[in-house]
C-alpha cells in the first residue's frame, strides 16, 4: 500500500526558512508565509526559541531589531529546557496568588471575556522566562490566566515615564541597580568605564 507522503508541519517551516537565512533580519509577515500562512507561527518561533534551544532574536534582545523582526545569528542550539513544576509547587503558587490571574486580575471560574460559556482556567507563567535563565521555583512563578499566557488580553502593564523608571532604579538595592547596568551594557553591546 503507497501512501502519499506527509506535508512538514509549520514549526518545520518555519525552521528550514530560519536556517536558510542565517544571519538575515526577517520580518514577521514573512514568517507566517513561510509557516504556510498559520495564525500560531509566532508560537511555533517560541517554541523553537524556548523549548528547542535556537538563538531567535528579536527587538527585546537587540535594540537594532525593530518590532516584527527576528535574527537566527547561528545554528548552534542551547540547551533546551524541560518543564517540571510539580503538583505540589503549582498548588502553592496558586494558593499564594489567591486563584487569581497575577497580570489581569481575573479569578478561576469567573466567565472568561473571549471564550462564550467558558470560565477562567490558570496555569503557571515565568516571571523570567526560561530561555533567559528563569526556573520553575515558586519565587520565579506566577499564576496567569489561559489568554494572558497565550497573549491574548493587552494587559502588560502600561512602560513607566522616565522619571519614575530612574526612581524605582534609585530605590532598588545596589545588587538589583548592577544587574540593570549589566543588562543595559549588554542590550547595548557596550562596556562600563570606570571612574578615575
Amino acid at each position: 500500500m503507497n501512501r502519499m507522503p506527509r506535508n512538514p508541519g509549520s514549526k518545520k517551516l518555519i525552521l528550514d526558512y530560519f536556517l536558510k537565512n542565517i544571519g538575515v533580519v526577517l520580518h514577521s509577515r514573512d514568517i507566517q508565509s513561510a509557516s504556510g500562512g498559520v495564525v500560531e507561527w509566532a508560537r511555533r518561533v517560541r517554541e523553537l526559541r524556548n523549548e528547542d534551544g535556537y538563538q531567535i532574536l528579536t527587538h527585546k534582545d537587540r535594540v537594532n531589531l525593530k518590532p516584527n523582526q527576528y535574527l537566527l545569528e547561528t545554528s548552534v542550539r542551547k540547551p533546551a529546557f524541560s518543564r517540571g513544576i510539580s503538583k505540589e509547587t503549582r498548588a502553592w503558587v496558586l494558593e499564594r496568588n489567591g486563584y487569581t490571574c497575577q497580570m489581569c486580575g481575573l479569578a478561576a471560574g469567573d466567565p472568561d471575556p473571549f471564550e462564550g460559556g467558558r470560565t477562567v482556567r490558570l496555569t503557571m507563567g515565568h516571571i523570567i522566562d526560561k530561555s533567559k535563565g528563569g526556573d520553575d521555583t515558586p519565587q520565579n512563578l506566577r499564576a496567569v490566566c489561559t489568554n494572558c499566557n497565550e497573549g491574548l488580553q493587552n494587559t502588560a502593564l502600561p512602560k513607566p515615564d522616565r522619571i519614575h523608571l530612574l526612581a524605582q532604579i534609585r530605590r532598588a538595592t545596589i545588587h538589583d541597580q548592577e544587574a540593570v547596568l549589566n543588562w543595559l551594557l549588554q542590550k547595548f553591546n557596550l562596556e562600563a568605564k570606570k571612574r578615575v
